[in-house]
């Protein structure tokens, strides 16, 4: 019974606040998963930079200043990354491309599992009591765009960060699952044809990597859930998350709980009305539950990033 938070903001003025925010709508869903905990946050300027790429490494054999020499000698002099070590996370930055930076990481720390990559995104993720976590990661004072939230309660692998939400396998593209999918070994077989590579044996996963497989196949983030909905076997929500979007599917039956809260200043889906509650202005917001098997999708304008 994972737990979900979401939040898009469309008030620029509460960007300060996404942190505080997410905090309070996490909070409230802690219940639902103690094990481990995943945020990804869009537009932190803490942990993304102008013009640069963020890649989130997990258990880092190395951090500090000597894993920024060290990926210094296998970028461009104009990289200049620079690191940051919350718990069992690593966020690396540099002026470069994503394919540039995480080979780079791939020669420095091999073996390592990426967990986060994109121009506009930082993931945080990790084991442990999702409370804990977030005070790890200084939540309370994060700003952005927008972010989305889970809390674990593992079911399909084991409880390690790899296998904690986010799923972040193409650039910005971020994928939470309260659910379960049975079919998901043979569709990582068939995708494993294609080409695809994993890094988990987690069912949710599976379907971050169809979802990324079927949009760099031309399809938009609406139609690749559409298919999901038609290849997938079982119980789910989800939410995906891109640089300017944020989408919210649930299974056809509607197996797993959804509420979604709308307001002129902000869009948030939470697995529990309580995790809104705390939301400004959520008095005058327009509540609903999501129907079986349709796709919601708001999209929100990318804000140019600014140097911390």
């Amino acid at each position: 019974m994972c737990g979900i938070a979401a939040l898009q903001l469309r008030n620029s003025a509460l960007e300060p606040r996404l942190g505080e925010l997410m905090g309070t709508m996490l909070c409230e869903i802690v219940d639902r998963g103690t094990d481990s905990a995943g945020m990804a946050l869009y537009g932190d300027p803490e942990l993304t930079s102008p013009g640069g790429t963020t890649v989130t490494v997990l258990d880092a054999a190395i951090t500090g200043d000597a894993l920024v020499e060290a990926l210094s000698k296998r970028l461009p002099d104009s990289a200049l990354p620079a690191t940051q070590t919350l718990g069992e996370t690593t966020v690396i930055r540099a002026t470069t491309d994503s394919a540039t930076l995480e080979a780079a990481i791939a020669w420095v720390l091999p073996g390592a599992a990426i967990a986060g990559r994109g121009a506009h995104v930082a993931v945080l993720k990790g084991t442990g009591h999702p409370l804990e976590l977030a005070e790890q990661y200084a939540l309370a004072g994060r700003s952005g765009t927008q972010g989305v939230s889970h809390t674990r309660m593992a079911t399909e692998s084991a409880v390690t960060a790899t296998g904690s939400h986010p799923f972040t396998v193409s650039d910005d593209l971020c994928l939470v699952h309260n659910g379960s999918f049975s079919n998901h070994a043979s569709i990582r077989r068939q995708l494993r044809k294609k080409g695809v590579e994993f890094d988990s044996e987690n069912d949710s996963e599976v379907a971050a990597r169809y979802i990324s497989w079927r949009m760099r196949e031309g399809d938009t983030l609406t139609d690749a859930l559409h298919a999901l909905a038609e290849v997938f076997d079982g119980f789910y929500t989800l939410v995906v998350t891109t640089a300017d979007s944020m989408a919210v599917v649930r299974d056809p039956i509607s197996c797993k709980p959804a509420i979604i809260a709308e307001t002129d200043d902000w869009v948030a889906m939470a697995s529990e009305y309580r995790a809104l509650a705390g939301l400004p202005g959520v008095e005058n917001a327009r509540i609903f539950e999501p129907e079986p098997g349709r796709v919601y999708i708001w999209t929100a304008p990318v804000r140019e990033l600014v140097s911390a």
